[in-house]
C-alpha cells in the first residue's frame, strides 16, 4: 500500500507542475497578460513529442532529461539562452527550463 500511495503522490506531483503550477508562473510574472502566458506555457508541454522517437516510448527507469534530444543538455542550453529575450521567446524559454526541472524531479527525487 505504501507503494500505491508513493506512486499516487508522484503522478500528482508530476501532473500538478506540468499543469497546474505554470498558472502560477503566468500570474506572478504575467499577471497583466496571464491567460496568454500560462496558453503558452502549456504549449512548451509538445516538447515531449521527442518520447514517440524512443523505444520503448515510456520507461520509467529512464531519466528523460540527457536521453530524448529535446530533453538533452544541448537543448536545455538554448532554452536558458532564450530566457535573454523578451516577449512570448522569454515565456516559452521559462516553460521549457521548467518542464526540464520537474522531470528531473520526477526521476531523480522518488526512488531512483
Amino acid at each position: 500500500m505504501e507503494f500505491l500511495d508513493t506512486g499516487l503522490l508522484k503522478t500528482f506531483t508530476h501532473y500538478f507542475l506540468h499543469f497546474v503550477f505554470p498558472i502560477f508562473i503566468a500570474l506572478v510574472f504575467y499577471r497583466d497578460n496571464w491567460k496568454k502566458a500560462y496558453l503558452i506555457l502549456l504549449v512548451t508541454m509538445l516538447v515531449d513529442l521527442d518520447h514517440l522517437f524512443a523505444d520503448p516510448v515510456f520507461d520509467p527507469d529512464r531519466a528523460s532529461v540527457g536521453f530524448h534530444f529535446l530533453h538533452s543538455y544541448y537543448a536545455i542550453a538554448v532554452y536558458f539562452l532564450m530566457l535573454f529575450f523578451k516577449g512570448n521567446i522569454r515565456i516559452i524559454g521559462i516553460g521549457l527550463l521548467f518542464h526540464m526541472l520537474t522531470d528531473l524531479q520526477d526521476f531523480y527525487l522518488w526512488n531512483h
